[in-house]
């Protein structure tokens, strides 16, 4: 019997039905072991020896692997083509050395696709683990566990709120906090635009000024309305004839086919998928036979596919759509052993896979692939001049018609920011010609700042770097939103309070390690290890000789100095200088002490030199533009008619919140996130709750609108409705409330016990088993379940801080305890007292 292990059952199931009787399939679930979350895990002081620990939740499977291998005369370690799938297959090799359980015969197989074909012949070719892909991985697992392990615990104890950094993490913020300190210095610039509506033959077009006075027009040459409105009037009284017709041929090649990080980043422009969401279906689609293999950084297609895209172009459009000969791409990635195969439909005649998002990804897939075959697009770009008869004024029109869509009849490649002014299509125009002039438009704009980072964006520009590799991308960006280090709005990053302070005290005290050289240089030797160009160890100590004593002279410092550091560093964005020259640190509220950052248990902020006489505090995250130099802390916004007492807007530990009077008796109420400007009607409206809606017609007892700790609800006698928005709270009537909580009983809101449960937050894939993590509430508190395991959270952790890896830790741990051991009604019997003799 021969024993083959990979690591999904989907993907055993697969196999074991193309290999036959004589070969038992079995998986791992990923990988099956890590270095311990502790101290000393790597021992840089003995050549970086690392102590392995098998994960809880994989003892049963294991002991079925060593079971079988005991029984094998072979073992086919066939995990993925890719250095974690060789780290996979060492790790149950070494596991069963361990166990005495190896079988004599041990042989690797890689396959790039989940089909009979592909499978049948990689068992053809057998051969070794790759030594030098397994110490890629030790240096990389070691290097992220030394900077995790070595700067987590500085984080901890001089930037207080601070959770972890990452080695590539850190400098993937950086890029987002970098972008949003460009858009916050970002001065708008007024600049003009003037157009004509034109029209020949039934056409209109538009034609844009591009001459005014003999001079050329710049995008940003007429910066006042007063010029504008000349240069309208110069075109309105002009009369234009056509002085230019040029027309240029164009060609457009096709793409090539999709790497890990180009589908990542076309399935978020033309999907809307996160980076981590597109993966998982991409390993689906791979699992089920339809793809070749997800995680690549290679262009090139196998000539076989090649040939079979070719005679599926044939067979879908005529033969002007097949070039004369097959295309070649050339990989761009430095390490020519991660360079598989692009991503690519293991079959070009099946046009569609899977329903739902799984058949949207395939489509794309199939379409870029497919398209990445066909012949070139001919265009014919056209540009019309037009002047007025002093030769002193001239419009512009510009315009390409396509000849031949070429590969454009199937896919045309998704961008970030369009401008598709080219595109418009022309009238024919000669010269001489006089289009009629309809109206002239004057357009005031402004210069904008630069685009926050979208994932596709993030993503393309992480590559550029040579920061992280393609495989990690999707991981990057999740450990970032789960560590809540930056929020995603309109599908863009958006750096939070502590995101912006964990990368200021990188740049200030470990500034070269979250360059972005620094880290695109570490990768490169990364790679060189993986090509057997350098020895993984010798890489780990340049950089530990460097790294250990930078974080032993930081954690000396007081934290006092660290925060006096931060407020240098951080200064133009605290305290940027005012427009009428006042000094920007002076405390608006007592109007003589000065501003400045103060460390505080729950994060920074910025306080008055004058405290505790004076207790004026702006939160860190506002920054000292006009909102942060008119925020005092403590906002009175008026008076409650009813009692008289005032009314503050404030903020503390857990955020902002308004306040009817001062003392213990105060009563309080926090600002939900989806209210705008708060104003008095808006905090007695949020005082005033709960809200009682009237009594319900059947029971008599009242239905009452409130918002808790998981937003807004509905309550009667004990039994709970979500409601969709603060605003539904207050506009909620009898009717609507009593038909949400009748649907809420059924399972639509709170459930009643075994009914189907919303989940509070959804985590993401397990790292290791790649099931989905959710946090759930429960009747004795919230709770992380991945459908087999739930694991109560303790006490000491936040619910709403917590992130994946630490779920996904508590749930090993649940798993590996076992069940529950009952007790009876009784307790735990006594044992029986031993009889006298």
């Amino acid at each position: 019997m021969q024993l083959v292990i990979v690591e999904s059952p989907a993907k055993a199931k697969t196999i074991e039905k193309y290999l036959g009787r004589d070969y038992r399939v079995l998986a791992s679930y990923g990988h099956i072991r890590d270095l311990p979350p502790k101290d000393g895990s790597v021992d840089p002081d003995n050549g970086f020896a690392m102590e392995w620990e098998t994960y809880g939740d994989k003892a049963k499977q294991l002991k079925a692997i060593a079971d079988e291998a005991k029984k094998a005369d072979r073992l086919i370690l066939a995990t993925d083509p890719d250095r974690e799938g060789e780290a996979i297959s060492w790790h149950v090799q070494e596991v069963l050395k361990k166990r005495k359980a190896l079988p004599k015969e041990v042989e690797r197989v890689t396959f790039n696709a989940i089909t009979k074909g592909a499978v049948t012949e990689a068992m053809a070719k057998p051969r070794q683990l790759d030594e030098d892909l397994i110490d890629a991985y030790k240096a990389r697992r070691a290097l992220d566990y030394l900077v995790g392990f070595t700067l987590s615990p500085v984080l901890w104890r001089k930037l207080p709120g601070a959770k972890s950094a990452g080695r590539v993490q850190s400098v993937a913020l950086r890029l987002i906090v970098d972008r949003e300190r460009e858009i916050e210095t970002f001065r708008a610039q007024e600049y003009w635009s003037i157009f004509a509506d034109m029209e020949q033959d039934g056409t209109q077009f538009q034609a844009r000024l591009v001459r005014w006075k003999g001079d050329k027009i710049d995008r940003l040459t007429i910066g006042k309305a007063g010029d504008a409105e000349a240069a309208k009037a110069a075109v309105e009284t002009g009369r234009f004839t056509v002085a230019s017709v040029e027309t240029k041929p164009l060609t457009r090649n096709p793409p090539p086919p999709f790497t890990t990080s180009t589908l990542q980043q076309e399935a978020a422009r033309k999907l809307g998928f996160s980076a981590s969401h597109t993966m998982r279906i991409a390993q689906n689609l791979y699992e089920d036979g339809a793809i070749t293999y997800m995680r690549t950084d290679g262009v090139q297609m196998d000539g076989s596919a090649i040939s079979a895209a070719r005679a599926a172009i044939a067979n879908r459009y005529d033969g002007s759509y097949v070039p004369d000969k097959p295309r070649q791409y050339q990989t761009k990635a430095k390490n020519a052993q991660e360079a598989h195969e692009a991503i690519r439909p293991t079959d070009f005649g099946r046009d569609h896979a899977g329903s739902g998002d799984h058949g949207r990804l395939y489509e794309l897939i199939w379409k870029r692939a497919l398209a990445s075959q066909m012949a070139s697009a001919r265009l014919e770009r056209t540009t019309v001049e037009l002047e007025d008869g002093t030769g002193q004024t001239a419009l512009r029109a510009t315009g390409q018609v396509v000849l031949f869509p070429g590969y454009l009849a199937l896919y045309e490649e998704g961008r970030d920011d369009a401008d598709d002014e080219e595109s418009r299509r022309l009238p024919r125009l000669s010269q001489g010609d006089a289009p009629l002039k309809k109206a002239v438009h004057a357009e005031q704009h402004f210069t904008q700042p630069p685009p926050r980072f979208s994932e596709a964006s993030l993503v393309k520009r992480l590559e550029e770097l040579g920061i992280g590799r393609p495989s990690t991308y999707a991981s990057i960006l999740q450990v970032l939103k789960d560590r809540e280090y930056v929020r995603v709005e309109k599908n863009r990053f958006i750096p939070e309070e502590s995101g912006r302070l964990l990368t200021a005290f990188l740049e200030r005290f470990f500034e070269r390690y979250v360059s972005y050289d620094f880290t695109a240089g570490l990768e490169e030797e990364l790679d060189d290890v993986s090509g057997g160009r350098a020895q993984w160890q010798a890489v780990l100590d340049a950089f530990w000789r460097d790294f250990k004593p930078k974080t032993a002279q930081v954690m000396e410092q007081k934290p006092s100095d660290i925060t006096a550091a931060l407020d240098e560093f951080l200064a133009p964005f605290l305290f940027p200088p005012k427009a009428d020259g006042s000094d920007p640190r002076l405390c608006p509220n007592c109007g003589h002490g000065q501003l400045g950052l103060r460390g505080g248990r729950f994060g920074a902020f910025v306080a008055c030199s004058n405290y505790p006489e004076c207790k004026y505090t702006r939160r860190f995250a506002q920054g000292g533009g006009e909102e942060g130099a008119n925020d005092n802390g403590e906002l009175a916004l008026g008076q409650d008619p009813a009692t008289g007492a005032e009314v503050f807007r404030k903020t503390g530990r857990f955020g902002p919140y308004v306040q009817l009077g001062d003392g213990k008796d105060a009563k309080r109420a926090s600002i939900p996130k989806d209210i705008g400007e708060i104003d008095l009607d808006w905090a007695l409206r949020l005082l005033s709750l709960p809200r009682t809606i009237g009594p319900h017609p059947e029971t008599g007892a009242p239905i009452t609108a409130s918002i808790g700790r998981y937003g807004p609800y509905l309550a009667h006698e004990g039994k709970y409705a979500r409601l969709a928005s603060t605003a539904e709270v207050f506009e909620t009537g009898m009717n609507a409330a009593v038909a949400k909580l009748a649907d809420a009983a059924r399972g639509g809101g709170r459930p009643q016990r075994g009914a189907s449960r919303e989940p509070l937050r959804l985590l993401g894939p397990h790292p290791r088993t790649e099931a989905e993590i959710k946090l759930m509430e429960g009747r004795f508190g919230p709770y992380v379940t991945d459908g087999t395991t739930n694991a109560t959270i303790p006490k000491t952790v936040a619910p709403e801080a917590l992130t994946l890896e630490e779920a996904a830790q508590l749930l090993d741990a649940r798993a590996a305890a076992g069940p529950a051991k009952k007790k009876g009604r009784g307790g735990a019997k006594k044992a029986a007292a031993k009889k006298r003799a």
